[in-house]
């Protein structure tokens, strides 16, 4: 299963650079996740609008803490948006390294990267929950709406500890449940795809993060999304999209910070 997930996810965001025409509408998720899940980048540093291809569902940099000198790993980095924006804060002294399981992905973010001059900025090819990295060796680690389409979290944020340095931080925009997602909507790939169906209630999520070490983890930014019932159908029955809705289940955007 998780090996399915993966290979649709790959194709669906191959799609996104070879169509060469971003996301389906403005503000989404993944391909076919028409909602409003990102946010403006256009206020921060070192945005570069070629880069940004309207995958994410916050602004991970807002609470990093990122300082000039730092090594910055920005997970999921896709054609590069939030490792653009962390370069201009680490500075000529600091580094930025995007991790991308996506070959369309990596080469995309080079050509951005080519464009910008940018230096002390590199993007590698790997998966989160074996990352090609040395252990304590990040300041920041970064990630913007893709934790939740990792199969494994356990070993996913196990990584994350692992490359982190003694004291260092993450921020991570990403998307959680308040209330248990139907049978249905954890099943449907694509929805996996899209950042819904991969998303862990928020007392799990939370729990996760505890579990595999992490210290003074907090919530700064909690927003919930609306998922609308035209998008719910092109993978739902409409007895199931009646019973995700009976179930109650909310699906938020939150940024997520933590220590090491």
């Amino acid at each position: 299963m998780n090996k399915d997930i993966k290979e649709v996810i790959k194709e669906k965001y191959t799609a996104v650079v070879t169509a060469d025409e971003g996301c389906c509408s403005p503000g989404c998720c993944s391909p076919g996740v028409e909602t409003t899940f990102s946010e403006s980048y256009d206020k921060l540093e070192g945005y570069a609008k070629d880069a940004d291809l309207g995958l994410g569902c916050g602004l991970p940099t807002e609470y990093a803490g990122i300082k000039e000198g730092d090594t910055v790993l920005d997970l999921g980095s896709g054609a590069g948006n939030d490792a653009f924006v962390a370069r201009e804060l680490v500075g000529n002294s600091g580094k930025v390294i995007g991790l991308d399981m996506t070959p369309a992905m990596i080469e995309k973010a080079n050509q951005n990267k080519q464009k910008l001059g940018a230096g002390n900025v590199s993007f590698i090819l790997g998966e989160i929950e074996n990352m090609p990295l040395k252990d304590d060796t990040i300041d920041v680690i970064l990630s913007n709406c893709v934790m939740n389409l990792v199969p494994d979290k356990v070993k996913g944020y196990s990584e994350v500890y692992r490359v982190l340095k003694e004291g260092g931080r993450f921020s991570m925009s990403d998307i959680i449940t308040v209330g248990e997602l139907t049978p249905e909507i954890k099943n449907a790939a694509a929805l996996y795809a899209g950042c819904v169906s991969g998303a862990l209630p928020k007392g799990e999520y939370l729990q996760v993060l505890e579990e595999v070490g992490f210290k003074n983890i907090a919530l700064p930014k909690e927003r919930k999304i609306e998922l609308p019932d035209e998008l719910l159908l092109e993978h739902l029955s409409k007895e199931e999209l009646q019973a995700f809705r009976d179930s109650g289940a909310s699906i938020y955007s939150i940024t997520v910070i933590g220590e090491k």
